[in-house]
């Protein structure tokens, strides 16, 4: 769609630069989806250890990727909590 005879602010210039996805200082899960995180963690420490980091019933009885992301997405306390454990695994290395 082209626009004429609109004045743009000198923000939208073309030498202006978006970062790219990956180069987020401040958040380091950005681009890394939930779904992502939870599938990492599983696979380095199983359903066992992900339920007794995180006592809650999606880790502990009949656990399931989707169980888990449904609960997660809902449950702002217990997102956090694995978001935590992801990060700190992330400066670790």
């Amino acid at each position: 769609m082209l626009l004429t005879g609109v004045a743009l602010p000198s923000s939208f210039t073309n030498n202006h630069v978006m970062p790219s996805p990956s180069s987020h200082p401040r958040d380091p899960l950005h681009g890394i989806t939930l779904e992502n995180i939870l599938n990492q963690l599983v696979q380095r420490h199983g359903w066992g250890e992900m339920g007794r980091r995180i006592p809650v019933r999606c880790f502990k009885f009949n656990p399931t990727v989707k169980s888990s992301l449904t609960f997660l997405r809902k449950t702002p306390w217990a997102r956090q909590k694995v978001e935590d454990w992801f990060i700190g695994e992330l400066l670790q290395k």
